[in-house]
């Protein structure tokens, strides 16, 4: 049965260490990047941090977690998740902001 599973249309070729090396590389260059726009002020870092990592998330997600290899309905669960956990985040920031 075990066989059967390696020759299934849907068994994809993971990627090498390359691909996880240069995904790794990127991540450090963002975390550099993240780490010098908290030293222009406050303001920039809440922004830099909004918008750099959620798509370092997105990387690992994706190659590290082998998102990328899953099959669609399990994307959009996680994306379900994601969102539904974004709307928790909005939620407890607008009644913090507004006491």
């Amino acid at each position: 049965m075990s066989e059967h599973a390696e020759h299934s249309p849907e068994h994809t070729e993971h990627p090498g260490y390359g691909t996880f090396i240069k995904i790794w590389v990127i991540l450090v260059v963002l975390t550099g990047c993240l780490v010098g726009v908290s030293h222009l002020g406050q303001t920039a870092a809440v922004w830099g941090l909004l918008t750099l990592t959620p798509l370092k998330a997105g990387l690992v997600f994706y190659y590290f977690m082998h998102l990328k290899y899953e099959g669609p309905l399990f994307k959009v669960v996680v994306l379900v998740t994601l969102g539904t956990l974004l709307i928790f985040f909005a939620l407890l920031f607008s009644d913090v902001a507004f006491r």
